[in-house]
C-alpha cells in the first residue's frame, strides 16, 4: 500500500473538493499560450503595448495571500514571472468565495495553471501579469522541495543532493533552473556540430544499434538474444564498421549521432550508455582531420558560450585554434622521462610496477603503453592537445604510419585531462586488416575481454575497394562537460544510469 505524507493527503483532498465544485483538475482542452515569461522580461520596456492581452501557463512556485488580492510566482519553460490575482476580477460578482476556495485553499505549489491578462509594473517596479482569468491545468499531488532564500540572499533547504537530483531529474529541473541551461547547451552543441557537417555536404545516416558482431572498438558489450532469429545480438559499442561500409558504397562523407553501450565500469566520466558522434570523410587523412576538428570546435564553442574560453573546475581552457600536437611517445617522455619506444613487454612491465601503473597479465605492449599514458600523462593535458601516432597494437583499425615503423596514424584530443575525440587515417588494406583482426583474436585468447572480434562481412566490403578515408569519433557527453564546466558525466545526462532503489 502506498504510504502518503500529510501534505500528499491534503492535496488529494483538494483534488476531491475541486471536482465537487465542477472544476476538472486535469482538463483535456488545449490552453493556447501566446507569451513566455522571457518575452515579457526582454520586451516589455520597449513595447508595453504588445502585452495588453496575453496568456501564459506554468507552475505555481510561490503564493502570497493579501486579503482579496494575492501575488504568485508562475514558472514556465523560459523562467519565472509574478502574477497578480484580485478576487473581484477573477470571480463572478455573486460568488466571491470561489477565490477563497479555489486559489487560496486548493491551489498548491507545483500546480499547473493558465492565466490570461495584461502586463504591468507594481508600485515597487516589479514586472507582473494582472490576471483576468485563472484556469486549472494540472493538480500536483506530490509537494516540491521548498528552496528558501533569506533576506541576506542565503539559500536554505536547496535540492542539491546528487543522488536525489540524478534519480529524480524531473524535480531537479523544476527547482534548480540552472540545470536546464546545461541541457539547452547540450542541444545547441549537437545542433551546431550538425550544421557544420551539413554545410560541408556530409550526410547524416543511421546504423544498427543491435549488431551480430560487436566491432569498431575495444570494449565489453552488452549481450542479448533475438528470439525469432535464435541468435545472440549485442548492443553496439561503436558504429565505425557500418559507417565505413557506406564509404565503400560511394558516400564521400557520412556521420551519425548515436547511443553506444559498453558493459564496463562507471565513474565521474563514464556511463554504460553514452552518446557519440562519428564521421568518415573519403580522400582525407588524420592531419586534415586535426585541422577540421579544431576549426569546428573553436566555432562551435564560441557560438554556444560566446567565448573560446571554458571554465572547468579551477582551470580555464581555451578552445581557440590551433591546438598543441604531441606524439604519444613524446608525451610519455615529457611527463615521465621514460622512453617507451623500442621497449620489450617485460621492460614495460617493470616500469609499470615501479611506478604503480595499473596492469594485468592479459596486456600486451600496446595496452601497457596505454596504461602508462593513462596513469602518468593524461592528467597533465589541460589545454586542448592532440596526442598522435599510437602503437599499432593499440589500434587495429588505423592505417600504418607513413614514416614511423610500428605506429599508426591516429590522434586523440585531450582537454582538461580527458579524451574527447579519437581519429584515424583509416586502414583500407583488407589483407592488413585481416591480419590485425587475427592479432586481436590472439589477445582474446590471452583473456583480453575487450579485444576485437573478426568481422568477415566488413572485410568483404573492404575487398570491394575502400577509398582513402579519415574517421573521427567525439564523445558528446564529455564535450558537453567541458563546454558547460561540469566535472561529472552525470551532470550532462538527463537520466544517468543508477542502481535501482531496493524494494524490500
Amino acid at each position: 500500500m502506498q504510504h502518503l505524507s500529510e501534505q500528499e493527503l491534503l492535496r488529494r483532498e483538494s483534488l476531491v473538493e475541486l471536482r465537487k465544485m465542477g472544476i476538472n483538475p486535469y482538463p483535456a482542452e488545449a490552453f493556447t499560450v501566446n507569451c513566455l515569461s522571457s518575452d515579457l522580461k526582454n520586451n516589455f520596456e520597449n513595447h508595453p503595448e504588445k502585452f495588453t492581452d496575453i496568456t501564459l501557463a506554468g507552475r505555481i512556485m510561490m503564493k502570497r495571500i493579501m486579503g482579496k488580492a494575492s501575488f504568485a510566482e508562475l514558472q514556465d519553460s523560459a523562467g519565472k514571472i509574478q502574477i497578480y490575482i484580485n478576487r473581484d476580477i477573477i470571480c463572478p460578482t455573486d460568488d466571491k468565495e470561489l477565490y477563497n476556495v479555489v486559489f487560496k485553499k486548493h491551489t498548491d505549489l507545483g500546480d499547473f495553471v493558465g492565466v490570461k491578462g495584461y502586463a504591468f509594473k507594481t508600485q515597487t517596479g516589479e514586472l507582473s501579469v494582472h490576471v483576468s482569468e485563472f484556469v486549472f491545468l494540472s493538480k500536483a499531488l506530490h509537494p516540491l522541495p521548498i528552496v528558501k532564500v533569506d533576506a541576506e540572499g542565503n539559500t536554505h533547504d536547496a535540492f542539491t543532493d546528487p543522488e536525489l537530483r540524478h534519480r529524480h531529474r524531473y524535480v531537479d529541473l523544476i527547482v534548480n533552473p540552472e540545470v536546464k541551461n546545461i541541457f539547452l547547451k547540450r542541444s545547441q552543441i549537437i545542433h551546431e556540430m550538425r550544421n557544420y557537417f551539413n554545410d560541408h555536404g556530409w550526410i547524416e545516416v543511421e546504423t544498427p544499434v543491435l549488431q551480430s558482431i560487436h566491432g569498431g572498438a575495444a570494449a565489453r558489450p552488452f549481450k542479448t538474444h533475438h528470439n525469432a532469429l535464435d541468435i545472440p545480438l549485442y548492443l553496439r559499442i561503436a558504429n565505425e564498421l557500418y559507417l565505413k561500409r557506406l564509404i565503400v558504397g560511394g558516400f564521400d562523407g557520412v556521420y551519425e549521432f548515436g547511443k553506444m553501450f559498453r558493459n564496463e565500469g562507471m565513474d565521474r566520466t563514464h556511463n554504460p550508455e553514452f552518446t557519440s558522434m562519428e564521421i568518415y570523410v573519403a580522400y582525407k587523412d588524420y592531419i586534415w582531420m586535426m585541422e577540421m576538428v579544431e576549426d569546428m570546435l573553436s566555432q562551435l564553442i564560441f557560438k554556444v558560450n560566446g567565448t573560446h574560453i571554458a571554465k572547468i573546475g579551477n582551470n580555464e581552457v581555451s578552445f581557440q585554434k590551433p591546438y598543441r600536437r604531441l606524439s604519444m611517445y613524446e608525451a610519455i617522455r615529457e611527463y615521465t622521462k621514460f622512453d617507451v619506444e623500442g621497449k620489450t613487454e617485460n621492460e614495460l612491465r617493470d616500469f609499470c610496477k615501479a611506478n604503480h601503473v595499473r596492469i594485468d597479465e592479459t596486456m600486451g605492449i600496446g595496452k601497457l603503453i596505454d596504461s602508462i599514458f593513462g596513469d602518468l600523462v593524461e592528467d597533465h593535458l589541460i589545454q586542448p592537445t592532440y596526442i598522435t601516432d599510437y602503437p599499432i597494437e593499440m589500434t587495429p583499425l588505423a592505417k600504418k604510419h607513413r614514416s614511423k615503423e610500428g605506429l599508426v596514424e591516429r590522434f586523440e584530443l585531450y582537454v582538461n585531462g580527458k579524451e574527447i575525440a579519437n581519429a584515424y587515417t583509416e586502414l583500407n588494406d583488407p589483407i592488413d586488416q585481416r591480419e590485425r583482426f587475427e592479432e586481436q583474436l590472439k589477445l582474446a585468447a590471452r583473456g583480453d575481454e575487450e579485444a576485437m572480434v573478426m568481422d568477415s562481412d566488413f572485410l568483404l566490403s573492404m575487398e570491394y575497394g575502400m577509398p582513402p578515408t579519415s574517421g573521427l569519433g567525439i564523445g558528446i557527453d564529455r564535450l558537453t562537460m567541458m563546454i558547460t564546466g561540469q566535472e561529472t558525466i552525470q551532470e550532462v545526462l538527463l537520466f544517468p544510469q543508477m542502481k535501482p532503489l531496493s524494494t524490500k
